[in-house]
């Protein structure tokens, strides 16, 4: 059985791509499922992927569902389609949107065909994530989730340089310096 190994790129920024390996039997609705794991989006909205030739021009719709728009041809559906019947060169790519209303553009190109099944593997499967992926709905960090805690607890809104006024609050130095100590100090921690 033919094992097909896809790189998912983000439209937008191609250092982010995530790899997925899938059966050639497999439909279109796992390949979807496995992107949006692989991503960390959930599955709440439609979406559609386009076959596509080398200059990622859309071809032939494999659609989750039919949507009320119009359609050239009728578009095939995800739920009935496998991935092998609509492969039809060696390198074949693919265009696929998810969630219409925000647009997330990914691109997806066939990278490798093996006739191996990895026995530790339950396909489909993320086999290679690069990047940050984007946040389905706001920002996403390297701190992830928890820097919205951080960012709450310490309040980081406010003073967004990092600095404030100068003479903001009390001095906790103690009484002035009349004997030109320390002057060396506090010139050096004022320079950046």
């Amino acid at each position: 059985m033919a094992i097909l190994r896809f790189r998912i790129y983000f439209e937008e920024d191609e250092t982010v791509y995530r790899d997925v390996v899938i059966r050639h039997s497999q439909l279109f609705i796992d390949l979807h499922h496995q992107i949006l794991k692989s991503f960390e989006f959930d599955a709440k909205h439609e979406a559609t992927f386009f076959r596509s030739n080398d200059s990622w021009q859309k071809g032939r719709e494999i659609s989750l569902q039919k949507y009320d728009k119009p359609y050239k041809a009728e578009p095939l559906l995800m739920a009935e389609t496998t991935i092998g019947s609509e492969i039809k060169m060696p390198n074949q790519k693919f265009l696929y949107t998810y969630d219409f209303t925000r647009n997330w553009p990914f691109m997806v190109e066939l990278i490798n065909v093996s006739a191996e099944e990895n026995p530790k593997l339950t396909y489909p499967a993320t086999i290679r994530v690069e990047g940050i992926g984007p946040s389905q709905y706001g920002t996403k960090s390297i701190l992830g989730d928890r820097f919205v805690d951080v960012e709450e607890k310490y309040d980081l809104s406010e003073g967004i340089d990092g600095f404030g006024e100068e003479g903001d609050g009390e001095s906790d130095t103690g009484d002035a310096d009349t004997d030109g100590e320390g002057e060396g100090e506090a010139a050096a921690g004022e320079e950046f």
